[in-house]
């Protein structure tokens, strides 16, 4: 699995003009779901988005977790995280089928709310409005290959 984790003030989602979802200070996930994924990948980078210590303690430090920085969590499917690129018009043979990914989407999101997390989503597959208020900004990529 890929994500872009951001650190935001706020965020949003919107889908046919009316919101879906929004949350205040905490992360805004771009999830990817590779061809290969399983639950095992959707445990190692929900592990990592509930504990990547990003927000700053009272020396300005990034040193807290979004546990204790009161975070929320919204998470985004996103395929195109998988995009090829080798030519000018993207492939996207390494994403999961929809099949394979929305249950790996969803268990990403179901291990998130367990640890307690108030948690957001977009609709798999909808053509989606993303807003969002950028702390710092703070932006990282994960990848379960390297984790």
């Amino acid at each position: 699995m890929r994500a872009v984790l951001t650190r935001v003030k706020s965020a949003s989602v919107t889908i046919d003009g009316k919101l879906k979802d929004s949350i205040g200070k905490g992360f805004l996930v771009l999830l990817g779901v590779h061809e290969s994924d399983t639950e095992q990948q959707a445990e190692k980078i929900a592990d990592k988005i509930c504990g990547l210590r990003i927000f700053e303690d009272e020396a300005g430090k990034m040193n807290v977790n979004p546990a204790d920085a009161g975070a929320e969590i919204l998470i985004i499917s996103q395929f195109t995280l998988f995009a090829d690129c080798k030519s000018r018009r993207p492939g996207f043979s390494k994403a999961a089928r929809p099949e394979k990914a929305v249950p790996l989407y969803e268990k990403t999101v179901q291990l998130c709310r367990e640890r307690g997390f108030h948690v957001g989503t977009g609709v798999f597959g909808a053509e989606m409005m993303v807003e969002s208020v950028n702390d710092g900004p703070v932006t990282i990529i994960l990848d379960t290959e390297e984790l």
